[in-house]
């Protein structure tokens, strides 16, 4: 027969992960509207500061000033120390964990992400790199392309992955520019589907 203490010690040291990784969801972005996040594991395991697995979906989340109208990720597992969060403190984690998963940029999104001053310039690179000039002025998603513009040009551009990284192409095929990677973030497939720009990969998450 199962101990009833322990389900009701799990059940609460579940409770308590999942306020600690909402909140730790919640510091790392500047915004998150929606958010439902599942944690899989054993109570046993969730005892010891181990979950198996953390399934995440959100809406409308700013995260370092990139807007993301929805992001859907699936972790590893994830090490946290229990005692800490017994204590109500902020959780910690012991170890690395890898994320996989998808974001999808709505043309609003898109467009006011590259205006940020934090992500100009990568906007002015793209448009340099396939218009021949700079500033980005305007970025819009129209059916399976992106159109880009800056003065009085203009460019349809598809982006896809090379190596890990992303890249995008003017439509006749050349010129491309590729995007400056994360060694910890390997992008793995891009599309553009229902009026938006989605990106699925994995990334390494560490303490």
């Amino acid at each position: 027969m199962a101990d009833p203490k322990a389900k009701t010690g799990s059940g609460a040291v579940l409770q308590l992960l999942a306020s600690g990784l909402r909140f730790w969801i919640r510091q790392q972005c500047e915004v998150v509207e929606g958010l439902e996040l599942q944690l899989h594991g054993s109570g046993l395991g969730l005892l010891r500061g181990r979950i198996e697995a953390v399934s995440l979906v959100a809406q409308r989340v700013v995260f370092n000033n990139m807007e993301l109208e929805d992001v859907e990720l699936r972790s590893t597992s994830i090490e946290v120390q229990v005692g800490g969060l017994l204590k109500r403190q902020p959780m910690r984690l012991e170890k690395p964990f890898w994320i996989e998963g998808k974001v999808a940029f709505s043309e609003a999104g898109l467009s006011r992400s590259l205006g940020n001053a934090q992500w100009h310039a990568l906007g002015d690179r793209i448009a340099d790199g396939l218009l021949g000039l700079s500033p980005l002025q305007t970025i819009s998603i129209d059916q399976d392309h992106l159109m880009l513009s800056a003065d009085h040009r203009r460019c349809k551009a598809v982006p896809r992955i090379v190596q890990g990284a992303l890249q995008f192409c003017s439509c006749s095929g050349q010129p491309c520019v590729s995007l400056p990677g994360d060694p910890n973030i390997t992008l793995e497939n891009v599309q553009i589907a229902h009026g938006r720009l989605q990106i699925s990969g994995k990334a390494r998450v560490s303490p």
